[in-house]
């Protein structure tokens, strides 16, 4: 079985997510009850990841896994474990129903795109900051 591994166009991602998520946070600046700041960073948090997924789209398992957790609003369910395969499974949302080649690529591609958010979130706090 040979695997096409093809590294993303991160500049793209980068568009798209902050396009998604400049849309996302004007939403949640005009909702009503947003003055705890506990409640601003969840809902600021859930943007960015589900903006973060909407970006990359429906070809990857993990976006879709996150847009399924979020349309379920679900949380996470913590446990140790002392296994790496189990805890990297843990990790990157739809990693529990994949082979360990797949979740790898799978690892791969996520932590480009949780970089690429990373970025984009750092170069918009830079622009908005005096």
């Amino acid at each position: 079985m040979t695997m096409n591994i093809q590294p993303p166009n991160s500049s793209s991602i980068k568009s798209r997510f902050a396009v998604k998520f400049v849309q996302a946070m004007k939403r949640l600046s005009k909702r009503r009850g947003m003055g705890d700041r506990y409640k601003r960073y969840r809902a600021t948090r859930a943007a960015a990841r589900v903006s973060l997924a909407a970006a990359v789209g429906p070809e990857r398992a993990w976006s879709r896994a996150v847009l399924r957790r979020i349309k379920k609003r679900r949380g996470l369910i913590g446990r140790t474990t002392t296994n790496p395969r189990r805890n990297l499974r843990g990790l990157v949302p739809g990693g529990k129903g994949m082979d360990y080649c797949s979740l790898l690529s799978e690892t791969a591609h996520y932590i480009t795109c949780l970089q690429a958010q990373v970025q984009v979130m750092q170069d918009m706090l830079h622009l908005s900051s005096p």
